[in-house]
């Protein structure tokens, strides 16, 4: 059996949260400490409007860009001969902006309910913003960070819209796991399909399997 394509879904999972982690995390932290506004509301929208689009939308907006024909992909085609599309780096952009707000989001509810006191008092003593953020607030909210970075690599491991037309379903090159499950499906391959589709649920079970085992642990931990 080719594994290739489980380890690209991994690989691209992986790239994928790591790409969003940071973003993420500042976005949170500056729409928590922004006053309400139309312009925190319109920024909160554009920063979870990838949630709610259909993926394939996300795709074809980064083919308008990547695209060889477009804008920025032209560019890089000519300059440095670079094809910025149909490869696994491509199908981890896209799944990157797809699983973005699911850390966005997660990030945001965790330091909405932040106790601003412990940073007061880090700042009567001196401490840097980006100290007391760091070191006591994301510290302090890590379950809430772990977990929407938890949830971040699932949903870029389960992407195919945005992912299959940015990179297509190359066996070897750019085949992921959802990817596999519709060819073999399409083409009527049934033991093939059932095969990674038992596969995609063992492996995003045993993640959220985690994920729980981890959040249960932690309340333990704090229980006096």
């Amino acid at each position: 059996m080719d594994w290739f394509p489980l380890l690209n879904s991994i690989r691209i999972a992986a790239l994928s949260t790591v790409v969003v982690f940071f973003p993420a995390l500042l976005a949170a932290h500056w729409m928590t400490r922004s006053p309400s506004s139309p312009v925190k509301s319109v920024w909160d929208m554009i920063l979870t409007l990838p949630l709610v689009l259909p993926p394939p939308v996300i795709g074809w907006l980064i083919l308008q860009v990547l695209g060889p024909g477009h804008l920025f992909g032209y560019w890089t085609r000519q300059l440095f001969n670079v094809r910025l599309v149909m490869s696994w780096p491509s199908a981890a952009l896209a799944s990157a902006l797809v699983s973005f707000p699911l850390l966005y989001r997660s990030a945001r509810l965790a330091f909405a309910r932040f106790d601003p006191n412990l940073s007061d008092v880090a700042r009567t003593l001196g401490r840097s913003e980006a100290w007391i953020f760091w070191n006591i607030q994301a510290r302090v909210c890590w379950r809430g960070l772990t977990t929407g970075a938890a949830f971040a690599f699932l949903r870029a491991l389960g992407e195919y819209g945005a992912t299959f037309l940015v990179a297509g379903y190359m066996p070897g090159r750019t085949a992921t796991v959802s990817t596999a499950f519709y060819h073999f499906w399409s083409g009527g391959d049934n033991v093939g399909a059932m095969i990674w589709a038992l596969l995609s649920i063992a492996l995003s079970g045993a993640c959220l399997l985690g994920v729980s085992v981890m959040e249960e642990s932690g309340k333990e931990g704090e229980t006096p």
